[in-house]
C-alpha cells in the first residue's frame, strides 16, 4: 500500500511538473509570439511591401507561431508525437471535410496574394458588398462600408466572384441625367450645364466635359453629363455638379418636364 502512495505521489509529482512547465511555456511563447509580431509590423522590410502582402504575411506568421507553440505544450505534457500524428492522419478524413470552407479561403488569400487585384485603402465592390478594403487575412477580408460598417469577406468568395475597384485608375468619369421641358432650348441647357462643370475647380479639362441631349419623350428633353475628375475626388465632384447644374436650371427659370394628366372616362 505504501508503494502504491509512493508510487502515485511520484506521478503527480511528474505530472504537475510538467503542467507547471507547459503553463510557463504558453504564458512565455505567448508573450514571445506578440513581441514578434510587433517587431515585424515595425520592420523595413513590411513597411516597403504592398498592403495587402503585409497584412497576410502577418496573419501567416501569427498563425504558425502559434501552432508550433501548441504543438511544443503537448510535447512538454509527454504526449507522444507518433500517438498525435496517428490521431490525425486518422482523423485526416474528418478534418479535411470540416476545414474544406477554411482551405478554400486560404487558396483564396494566396490568389489575393499573388494577382492582387485590388490593394488597402481600394474603394471595391465585390460579393454582394462595397466599402474600403482594410485588411487582409489568411482567410478573410475585412471592408469597411462608407457608413462605417466592418464587413468580413472570406477569400475564397472574392476570387470566385466579379471585383470592381474604383480606386485603382487615377481619373474616373461622373455621369449625370437631368430633364427639362421639350419647349426649352437644347443648346441653352447644354451651355448652362458645361458653365456649371467649368466653374467647378475639381472637374478636368482634358477629357473635356460633356452635355447633350440624349433622350425626349412627349413630355419632356433628357440630358447627359459627363466630367472627369480625380478618383479621390469623385464624391464631392458627383454631389456639386447634381447641386450646381440644378441651381443654375433653377436660376435661369428652366421649365420642369410637363405632368402628363390622366383623365377618366366613365
Amino acid at each position: 500500500m505504501e508503494a502504491f502512495i509512493s508510487s502515485l505521489a511520484e506521478m503527480a509529482t511528474a505530472t504537475g511538473g510538467k503542467l507547471i512547465l507547459a503553463l510557463i511555456t504558453l504564458f512565455l511563447g505567448n508573450v514571445l509570439i506578440k513581441s514578434i509580431l510587433k517587431i515585424l509590423k515595425k520592420s523595413k522590410l513590411l513597411d516597403k511591401a504592398e498592403g495587402t502582402v503585409r497584412t497576410f504575411t502577418l496573419s501567416f506568421v501569427k498563425i504558425s507561431l502559434y501552432v508550433l507553440l501548441v504543438i511544443s505544450v503537448i510535447g512538454i505534457m509527454g504526449v507522444p508525437m507518433a500517438s498525435v500524428v496517428t490521431v490525425l492522419a486518422s482523423a485526416s478524413v474528418a478534418v479535411g471535410l470540416a476545414l474544406q470552407g477554411a482551405l478554400s479561403n486560404l487558396a483564396g488569400g494566396i490568389m489575393l496574394m499573388i494577382f492582387k487585384p485590388f490593394q488597402l485603402g481600394d474603394y471595391v465592390a465585390a460579393a454582394g458588398v462595397e466599402g474600403v478594403v482594410k485588411e487582409v487575412t489568411l482567410f478573410y477580408t475585412v471592408i469597411l462600408t462608407l457608413d462605417n460598417k466592418r464587413i468580413t469577406v472570406p477569400n475564397g468568395s472574392l476570387m470566385n466572384t466579379n471585383i470592381t475597384d474604383f480606386s485603382s485608375e487615377e481619373l474616373r468619369r461622373v455621369d449625370l441625367s437631368f430633364a427639362c421641358a421639350k419647349s426649352e432650348s437644347p443648346a441653352r441647357i447644354q451651355e448652362l450645364m458645361l458653365e456649371a462643370m467649368k466653374a467647378n475647380p475639381q472637374v478636368l479639362s482634358d477629357p473635356e466635359p460633356f452635355a447633350r441631349i440624349s433622350g425626349s419623350s412627349n413630355e419632356a428633353m433628357e440630358f447627359t453629363v459627363r466630367a472627369w475628375c480625380k478618383s479621390e475626388d469623385y464624391w464631392s465632384v458627383y454631389f456639386d455638379l447634381t447641386q450646381k447644374i440644378t441651381e443654375a436650371m433653377g436660376e435661369h427659370h428652366v421649365q420642369a418636364p410637363a405632368v402628363r394628366v390622366m383623365t377618366e372616362t366613365h
